[in-house]
């Protein structure tokens, strides 16, 4: 399943595709992995979807495609929750974030950072393709400039912006009792390099900014749900912030020698840093970061 979501959103990546493809994308069945009473989440196609559940109500981190909506709401039933009354996005990207329209006409509150709004509201490109301006049902009604504070089920969800980075709207969340936290697209766990989203207002250095920022509210027992991949702890999200760091290192010395972005990505700065990666090569994070830089 999971090879299936990642040619999925491999596909709604690529050069080619769509808006349209990306709605279109088939249905796959969801998976559920429970995090702590209470706390689940989501695997099926596009980002990973945070579940906090009790008796104030359902809370979902993220909302995938369109089409993974229906799984979305049957495996929340499954886990004994009511449907959810509240929906965070992370950021605007359709992978996190295109099931809103879905959720918002069955009477969801959608929360988002302000840019998050805009963004989805004005439509845009992400990596070539374009997305459609937002229906009103899909736009976030909550919007923060910095963080809110959601007190569920006997937890504090704290929301935070986190100045950007794969976005210019990127947020994280913090359950402060179960010692949880979803960081989004901010980290991609086993995936190789992250997606720098310039069009988005997407940066490499508020990136990494971002990325300590969290890795400072993390402690050697919590338990992190990434954007994309499986369930992840501190030390995982540190070696993905010393991998950006060190290719960005690389990236800016050849910048500074004067050369061009065709010599510096022919120079290959970061072959070899990432283990592997599942949307973004080489060459593409080089020139996101030169970009950022």
């Amino acid at each position: 399943m999971q090879a299936l979501a990642r040619a999925a959103l491999f596909l709604t990546a690529g050069f080619a595709a769509t808006a349209v493809v990306a709605q279109n994308i088939p249905a796959q069945p969801v998976r559920t992995v429970e995090v702590k009473p209470g706390i689940a989440v989501l695997y099926g196609v596009g980002g990973n979807v945070g579940v906090a559940y009790g008796d104030d109500g359902t809370l979902l981190v993220d909302d995938q495609f369109a089409p993974m909506v229906p799984g979305l709401q049957d495996a929340v039933a499954e886990l004994g929750a009511s449907p959810a009354r509240f929906v965070v996005n992370t950021h605007w990207h359709w992978d996190h974030a295109a099931g809103n329209a879905l959720f918002g006409a069955a009477g969801a509150t959608i929360l988002a950072h302000e840019s998050v709004r805009d963004r989805i509201a004005a439509g845009g490109s992400v990596m070539g393709i374009v997305s459609e301006p937002g229906v009103p049902e899909a736009l976030p009604v909550v919007t923060y400039q910095q963080s809110v504070t959601l007190h569920l089920n006997g937890d504090s969800l704290d929301v935070m912006y986190v100045g950007g980075g794969h976005t210019d709207g990127d947020s994280v969340v913090f359950w402060r009792e179960a010692n949880v936290a979803h960081l989004g697209d901010m980290f991609m766990y086993e995936h190789g390099w992250p997606v720098i989203d310039v069009e988005s207002g997407g940066n490499v250095l508020t990136f990494l900014a971002g990325l300590d920022f969290a890795i400072e509210r993390l402690n050697d027992d919590t338990i992190v749900i990434p954007g994309h991949g499986e369930l992840a702890s501190k030390a995982d999200v540190i070696a993905f912030r010393d991998m950006i760091a060190a290719g960005t290192h690389n990236i800016a010395a050849l910048k500074e020698q004067g050369l061009t972005l065709e010599e510096a990505v022919a120079a290959k700065p970061v072959e070899g840093l990432s283990p592997g990666n599942v949307y973004v090569q080489d060459d593409a994070f080089v020139e996101a970061v030169w970009m950022s830089l």
